[in-house]
């Protein structure tokens, strides 16, 4: 073949499927012979043959997603898509898809990549500065999208940072069809979970692509905008839920029996609080897309796009919650399980609030990037391939009501709580002392919170490529390439937190009222139409009056905070007034973020892999041997406090005063050699057997990375080490082997059976090192120390009080000062620079998963009909211990089998479609509410949707889409089965859509 016969479709398809920017699709997709009829496979059946053959082609396992056409992905959420894979699950946010696990590992384990550039991520925590590095596939529509492949072993070519997979997701080009392509899409949106929004809300997407000047030369244009109006009706236990080991008789404070353990231990279990949390959301997302590609002569290929996303969510939260701090759990009906005893019907006595939250806050995701790639055929055997790329994510507030905030209001004629855990979803009924109704006129302010996160994530790379191709040989090709790029992330954290969280409120401090008064507001400082007393018909009664005689209160948030914002100006000594540079009138987040953790790393990379292809006998093997070599520099600088002065103030604590904030630097550095084998057999004809041996890498999170050690608080302990914390830059990245063995028969047009075992084995987990006598500020002196002590100590008469006679003795001695301020020159007093006990992350912990994939994809012949069945085991070897109290315990996240079965029917322009999704329950936390050592657990959850469309013309289509039809609702648990941390009910979306198409 001559140079001067490629055409720019062949030449963008050949370098595209060798070089590993990953267009697989393209080997199934080759111009045929001009004098070969060609029958053109589309709808399901049509992108489920090109999943097989990129299945089948691919080096390594490689699991993939193509579209029916374009603009018609088959779910409208990538993430849905994603978890038809085989291994593949996703988390589910507000009944979205959201991020996705494959193999057992978590998001922060598995790498994004867009056309084969990494893609940035920018996510927002509820009340700390977010950490994550995991891509949220909510901001991308699927329209624009022609495909999406899962590599689950590791490969030169690609970018390092996933150990679970690295998932490619693949946009449109014009070079892809050098035909015209037009198509609108207009969709209703109803989902049945909404509330206060609008019933029905729209989605219009369009794509246009074309080529000119002879196909030299195209354009293709997409965009996206949707919008989503929902609710989110929840039962939490935000606080967590208290375990202790018991033997014999519990008792409540009160002295009544709760629980005889009959001489034996049990570990007993205790909410701290219970809530219904009402949430609604309104969603609006935008896409736009633009690629132009240019040949300017028959070897080269130049292509710039452009992708745009904005998501823009609104959220109102309505609380009603209980507080059952005391132990108060006379006429309880406990049940025992497995050695742990939980409440199955809990009766709480506690007296005084019940508290009524409000929220309402925006935040803003947008994603840019820019990217161009020039392919240059130099010679008959040699491709070459420059690619540049620029991008960045960003999550933000969008007004000063910051990133999350709750505003709480309270009663205090609270006199019973009951809750029922066995149901579904557990129903809450309080009552009110001397059946007193929900009365506004008694409801006062308590505590408040304003979050502002932040977070920003670019990323600039620069990647050369090049494969040679040999004429004859054992060798078929060698590729091999260098890239270099520099992520840098910043995430930021502030809080305005003011009130008196212990409900008592403001009313006993300001002119007239008291402290926990039945009466309430008697100072009338908040307007009784800020709360609306409401019939609580949102979350599942299971046929009981649940909330408050069947009520809640539900709070209005502007009137409200205007209310406390006016308290605070009138009375500007009242306790927790940290809003003084907020507008006039409203309470606000602060803008001085006191976390703000920047990163850098820079990654210099290098790979070569030589790809044979050969027989054994008669039967024909491949065998492909790459390495890559990576170095990572990473400078990493942190905000702590700038504490430059201490008081003693009391007996045993030194209170910091302080001047602003500075910068801690750290620096770290890795390089890692990563090499990968893949071998393909094909004993018989339409069977290949594969082998793979590799090792792949994924970074640690932002904030075990921050630099510098910063105390956990403004007070300082004087006779024993402070508590602090901080991050490594210098930690290394986790770093997995990988083995696979697979086995697969393709016995059909897109039909095949698949079966095979993976093994993963990671070192470089990351636990806590514990590092005694840390100096922060080396100016800075406990006077709790030296020859000044000892003499103290000496005169003390009382030992039970000897902390307070030796702050004492300072005062006498004029060591101190009334204010606290310590008198004369610290070093020459021979006092000790001020010490803490710091606690750091390092590298300690390795950890292996195994496990079984399993495939089916059969077409019944031409029927119409065919099936997807596929069935995932996933296995570790660290198992988190619920026997184990009060103790943090390493273990792995996310780990839990998963299953797919999908049915569907496509014949004469008819196309419907059934998919269940099932994952098992597994282990999503270690911590709870109030960093109690306890665990959380994802209940087993299966979600059946549904697919129809029916093509009028060849240009119009009518389409029903059905999500989550059965209604499923999800479940989180601690250690016992009735132990319920969050119990979502959640309802079907559906959507009506018509879609015109050139």
């Amino acid at each position: 073949m001559q140079i001067n016969s490629f055409k720019p479709r062949l030449l963008s398809l050949t370098i595209a499927s060798v070089l590993g920017c990953t267009s697989y699709t393209a080997l199934a997709e080759e111009a045929p012979a001009d004098d070969t009829e060609v029958i053109q496979v589309t709808g399901i059946r049509g992108s489920l043959n090109k999943s097989a053959d990129i299945k089948r082609m691919s080096s390594g396992v490689v699991d993939a997603i193509s579209a029916e056409d374009i603009g018609k992905m088959p779910d409208s959420n990538l993430a849905e898509s994603l978890q038809r894979i085989t291994g593949v699950s996703i988390d589910r946010q507000n009944n979205e898809g959201s991020r996705v696990t494959v193999r057992g590992w978590g998001p922060e384990f598995n790498l994004i990549t867009l056309n084969g550039r990494q893609m940035p991520a920018a996510n927002l925590s509820a009340t700390s500065a977010n950490s994550q590095r995991s891509f949220d596939f909510a901001n991308l529509a699927a329209e624009s999208v022609s495909g999406v492949e899962v590599y689950k072993t590791g490969k030169a070519s690609l970018t390092t940072g996933g150990i679970g997979s690295t998932i490619n997701i693949q946009t449109m080009r014009p070079f892809d069809s050098q035909d015209m392509v037009a198509s609108v899409g207009v969709k209703a949106i109803m989902d049945r979970s909404n509330e206060e929004g609008d019933d029905i809300t729209p989605e219009i997407s369009g794509i246009y692509s074309n080529t000119f000047a002879d196909d030299t030369f195209g354009v293709a244009i997409s965009g996206n905008y949707s919008k989503r109006d929902s609710a989110s009706n929840r039962y939490e236990t935000t606080s967590g839920w208290n375990t202790s080991v018991q033997n014999g008789e519990i008792r409540d404070p009160a002295g009544d029996l709760i629980y005889d353990t009959a001489g034996s231990d049990v570990i007993y279990m205790a909410p701290q609080n219970g809530m219904y949390a009402l949430e609604d959301i309104s969603r609006e997302r935008i896409n736009g897309q633009v690629t132009v590609q240019w040949a300017p002569i028959d070897t080269v290929v130049t292509t710039l796009d452009y992708t745009y996303s904005k998501l823009t969510q609104e959220v109102a939260r309505q609380e009603l919650s209980a507080w059952f701090g005391s132990g108060n759990w006379a006429g309880t009906d406990f049940r025992e399980k497995n050695g742990i005893v939980s409440p199955l019907l809990l009766n709480n006595n506690d007296c005084c609030d019940f508290s009524y939250g409000v929220g309402a806050w925006e935040t803003e995701n947008e994603n840019k990037s820019i990217g161009f790639n020039l392919e240059w055929q130099a010679t008959d055997n040699l491709n070459l391939a420059f690619d540049a790329h620029d991008s960045e994510a960003e999550a933000q507030p969008k007004d000063s009501r910051g990133s999350n905030n709750i505003v709480t209001a309270s009663t205090f004629r609270r006199a019973n709580t009951q809750v029922d855990y066995s149901k579904d979803v557990p129903t809450f009924i309080g009552t009110l002392t001397d059946d007193q109704s929900l009365d506004p006129s008694a409801i006062i302010a308590s505590g408040n919170s304003f979050r502002n996160g932040y977070m920003k994530t670019e990323i600039k790379q620069f990647k050369f490529d090049g494969v040679y191709t040999f004429d004859d040989g054992i060798v078929e090709s060698v590729e091999f390439g260098l890239s270099t790029s520099e992520v840098e992330n910043r995430s930021a954290f502030s809080l305005n937190q003011g009130g008196d969280w212990g409900g008592l409120g403001y009313t006993g401090q300001t002119s007239g009222g008291g402290w926990n008064s039945p009466d309430g507001d008697g100072d009338e400082n908040f307007d009784d139409d800020a709360f609306t007393v409401k019939d609580l018909n949102r979350v599942p009664s299971n046929g009981q009056e649940i909330g408050i005689n069947g009520q809640y209160v539900d709070v209005d948030f502007k009137q409200f905070t205007a209310d406390i914002a006016d308290l605070y100006l009138a009375n500007p000594s009242l306790p927790g007034n940290v809003f003084t540079n907020c507008d006039p009138g409203t309470l606000c987040a602060n803008p001085e973020y006191a976390v703000d953790r920047r990163l850098k790393e820079e990654q210099d990379a290098f790979y070569v892999q030589a790809n044979l292809d050969f027989e054994l006998g008669d039967m024909p093997a491949k065998v492909n041997l790459g390495v890559r070599y990576e170095e990572t520099d990473v400078t990493s600088n942190s905000l702590i406090p700038n504490y430059n002065n201490e008081l003693w103030l009391s007996a045993n604590e030194l209170i910091l005063e302080q001047d602003g904030g500075i910068f801690a630097e750290g620096t770290g550095s890795y390089d890692h050699t990563l090499p990968n084998i893949d071998f393909q057999l094909e004993p018989v004809e339409d069977v290949v057997l594969r082998a793979s041996w590799s090792k792949t890498l994924a970074r640690p999170g932002y904030d075990d990375l921050q630099a510098g050690i910063a105390p956990q608080s403004s007070q300082a302990r004087t006779f024993d080490p402070s508590p602090a914390a901080g991050g490594n830059p210098d930690l290394d990245p986790f770093e997995s082997t990988n083995i696979d063995f697979s086995a697969e028969y393709y016995y059909g047009e897109g039909s095949y059976i698949s079966v095979g075992y993976y093994d993963k084995d990671v070192d470089n987990f990351i636990g806590d090192s514990i590092r005694q006598g840390v100096v922060i500020y080396p100016e800075i002196y406990n006077p709790a120390t030296g020859p000044r002590l000892a003499e103290a100590q000496a005169a003390v008469v009382n030992p039970g009080n000897a902390a307070q006679e030796i702050r004492q003795y300072y005062l006498d001695q004029g060591w101190i000062a009334a204010d606290g301020n310590l008198v004369g020159d610290s070093a020459a007093n021979g006092y000790d620079v001020l010490t803490y006990t710091a606690t750091v992350p390092v590298n300690q912990d390795s950890a292996s998963i195994d496990g079984w994939e399993i495939a089916v994809q059969h077409m019944f012949g031409e029927s119409g009909f065919g099936v997807i069945v596929n069935y995932t085991t996933v296995d570790g070897d660290v198992d988190y211990d619920d026997s184990t109290v009060g103790e943090d315990q390493f273990a792995l996240l996310g780990l839990s089998d998963s299953a797919n079965l999908v049915g569907f029917y496509e014949k004469d322009g008819f196309q419907a479609r059934l998919a269940y999704n099932w994952r098992d329950e597994f282990l999503s936390a270690t911590t709870g509410g109030n960093n109690q050592f306890e665990p959380a657990y994802t209940e087993e959850y299966g979600q059946l949707d549904m697919s129809v469309s029916y093509d009028i013309n060849e240009s119009f289509t009518v389409t029903f889409d059905g999500i989550n039809v059965l209604e499923e609702n999800t479940r989180v648990r601690a250690r016992a089965d009735d132990a319920v941390i969050s119990a979502a009910e959640q309802e079907a979306r559906y959507t009506i859509g018509v879609r015109w198409t050139y």
